[in-house]
């Protein structure tokens, strides 16, 4: 059985899924971004008692199909940018439409619907938290961090971050107020 399960967008995040659902006895066979899949049904009871647990860790159970759908794409969309640099030279809506089996306008639709923003747009907003992430780390040239998030250039990848933040990377580096937003909340 699968269960669908919103904001987890980290390794962090599976573990203290995998973690709540072992506390309640049942045995996961695969923890996923955004899903846990487990041996047995679970009944109504176990439900309940898991949803509880998991909201109270920042996290919610999935049943409707289209927001499943929805949060599928944004797990493929976090786990792109924050953990497969190199597969950033592929089109994203390729990318998606493989991933999900579907077709990516009806994709695109559907998340616009549903979370009032465009895939691009969330896709963007996710890199400029990468970005932020590098700066802040300040491991990294601009030039290395444009490369590494596929912009075609610095100039590119500078107007797009002042676009979004405001900041232009330099004074956001230099910043003492270094916000960067949780991705969950994207």
């Amino acid at each position: 059985m699968k269960l669908y399960i919103k904001n987890m967008v980290c390794s962090r995040c599976k573990m203290v899924v995998k973690s709540e659902f072992e506390k309640l006895g049942l045995q996961t066979i695969a923890v996923e971004l955004g899903e846990v899949e487990i041996e047995k049904e679970i009944n109504d009871n176990q439900k309940e008692v898991l949803l509880e647990n998991l909201q109270a860790l920042g996290f919610d159970l999935i049943d409707d199909k289209k927001t499943k759908t929805v949060e599928r794409i944004k797990n493929l969309i976090v786990d792109l940018v924050h953990h497969k640099n190199n597969d950033l030279k592929i089109n994203l809506s390729d990318y998606l439409s493989e991933n999900l089996n579907q077709d990516y306008n009806s994709l695109s639709n559907l998340f616009s619907e549903i979370e009032n923003t465009t895939i691009e747009k969330y896709f963007i907003s996710q890199k400029i938290e990468k970005v932020k992430e590098l700066l802040i780390y300040n491991e990294l040239s601009l030039s290395e961090i444009a490369d590494i998030l596929n912009y075609s250039n610095v100039a590119h990848l500078s107007n797009q971050f002042k676009k979004i933040t405001g900041f232009t990377p330099t004074s956001f580096k230099q910043s003492k107020d270094k916000k960067r937003i949780q991705i969950e909340n994207l």
